[in-house]
């Protein structure tokens, strides 16, 4: 059974550029999906998750998100918060390629590198299909992206399809007779 790594991350942000940069002449003011934040707040959201996810892993803090917060400049383009995007990607792959496995991080909890590999893969996946939706673009989460993130933050979710199970845990949709959930989280923090 494999967890997400930091090649996952790596992969998930080149899908979300590869996906994405065609539209960055669109109108990134449309709201991203059910989302309340538009697409251009959403991309800066996912850059931000990403350098502070960096963060954690390389300075291990205890108990707390370290005191700092990416800003993205608002007169930034999407093609240029896409970069930020991918620099946001890099760091936290370098981080976590350089962490050893028994590392701990505070995220509500311990938590491991392959649970930030997890997370950063899931906010790629996640906001890219709410960005890819708002922009009227039809894509799906890669089923194995999809698969290592449920595995390490959703030990529980229901059998079926990762992509629509993913998109299901994080109410972004319907399965299979449940309803579209309201409310969720994800297990980081390592079990004691």
């Amino acid at each position: 059974m494999r967890y997400a790594d930091n090649r996952d991350v790596d992969t998930a942000v080149a899908e979300m550029v590869r996906v994405l940069s065609p539209h960055a002449a669109d109108d990134w003011t449309v709201p991203a999906g059910s989302l309340e934040w538009s697409c251009w707040a959403t991309a800066a959201h996912v850059a931000h998750d990403l350098m502070a996810y960096a963060g954690q892993v390389a300075a291990r803090p205890a108990g707390a998100y370290l005191p700092f917060d990416l800003t993205v400049r608002p007169d930034a383009s999407p093609r240029e918060v896409l970069q930020v995007v991918t620099a946001g990607g890099g760091l936290l792959s370098s981080a976590l390629a350089a962490a050893d496995p028994a590392v701990r991080a505070w995220h509500w909890g311990p938590c491991d590198p392959a649970g930030f590999a997890a997370m950063g893969v899931a906010e790629v996946l996640l906001h890219t299909h709410d960005i890819a939706t708002g922009l009227g673009v039809p894509w799906r989460p890669a089923e194995s992206l999809c698969a290592v993130v449920l595995r390490r933050l959703f030990p529980d979710a229901p059998p079926g399809d990762p992509d629509r199970v993913l998109l299901w845990c994080t109410g972004r949709g319907e399965l299979d007779g449940r309803p579209r959930r309201t409310s969720w989280t994800w297990q980081a923090a390592v079990p004691d």
